[in-house]
């Protein structure tokens, strides 16, 4: 694992000689012509706000980790990764501190045409997976076993798509409904791809004494072929858990962004305008609680 550098990215639109393509709550997309550049910003975001300050190394430690996931399943599926090397893109970021900055939050992607599914993969019923079940013993339209206890894990892990939204958020659908969109075929190809990696993963993760509870995936078409695309087994994309904290019936503190939500829930703020900044000390123990599961993921 490199030495975490402790430097913040809040934009590169003005380090870069790239159109901006799109720009995400933390990732933003620039055009290099054949191919894509992902940039990870250290941009933080809860409850659909943006929030400030930007969270330390937060971009360099998704960046990271994506890589790191990326490299131990692309013998069983390959994604979009070009090359991560920031000293190949002389010609678009020139200036040598900037590609300091850049260092280690970049990703040259290939042009993949995105499937507009989200792939949710749960192992474990919990989050909106438990609310679901609690009122109507279903997840996204599927019918589960009675009994099932906030945070057990399930038998066998299931298949939870969602719709994905430009504009607001993405909506949960059923396995079927998902068929009508993008075809029987590519939906199963989808819902077994994705629960192979999240199985590759879990095991990985249950013997650095983590639990992965939960994965989200977004998958692609590049030259005819299903890859998987944008980011993998990210805090951000995952829901983490230490085996130590590990309980039924509880809200587990998942090894993520939690202090911030934590805090913001809190504070009093109503959620309907712009929240206050966030204290130092909840900032620093979010930027640790990243480079925590970095560290004891990789090393």
């Amino acid at each position: 694992m490199l030495a975490v550098i402790t430097k913040i990215l809040d934009s590169a639109v003005e380090l870069l000689k790239a159109p901006l393509v799109h720009k995400g709550k933390v990732r933003e997309l620039y055009d290099l012509g054949e191919n894509f550049l992902i940039v990870v910003t250290d941009r933080i975001s809860a409850f659909d706000y943006m929030l400030k300050p930007d969270v330390p190394d937060k971009g360099y430690v998704l960046n990271a980790l994506s890589k790191y996931w990326f490299n131990v399943t692309s013998g069983y599926m390959k994604n979009h990764i070009v090359h991560t090397d920031v000293e190949q893109l002389h010609a678009i970021i020139p200036d040598a501190e900037a590609r300091e900055l850049l260092k280690e939050r970049i990703i040259v992607a290939k042009k993949a045409e995105r499937i507009s599914i989200e792939c949710v993969v749960r192992g474990y019923i919990t989050g909106n997976g438990w609310r679901q079940y609690a009122q109507t013993g279903e997840i996204n339209g599927r019918k589960l076993p009675e009994g099932l206890r906030k945070n057990q894990r399930l038998e066998d892990p299931i298949f939870t798509p969602a719709a994905k939204n430009d504009v607001g958020h993405d909506e949960d659908i059923s396995v079927e409904q998902m068929a009508a969109l993008v075809g029987e075929n590519l939906t199963y190809e989808l819902q077994e791809k994705s629960i192979m990696l999240y199985t590759l993963a879990h095991a990985i993760c249950e013997q650095k004494g983590i639990i992965l509870a939960d994965t989200k995936f977004e998958f692609g078409i590049y030259a005819g072929e299903l890859i998987i695309i944008d980011e993998i087994f990210t805090p951000d994309s995952s829901r983490y858990w230490s085996q130590e904290n590990y309980a039924l019936d509880i809200e587990i503190d998942s090894m993520d962004k939690e202090p911030v939500r934590t805090y913001l829930a809190g504070s009093g703020w109503d959620k309907n305008s712009e929240p206050d900044e966030l204290p130092a000390s909840v900032v620093e123990e979010t930027s640790n609680r990243y480079k925590e599961i970095l560290r004891r993921l990789t090393e």
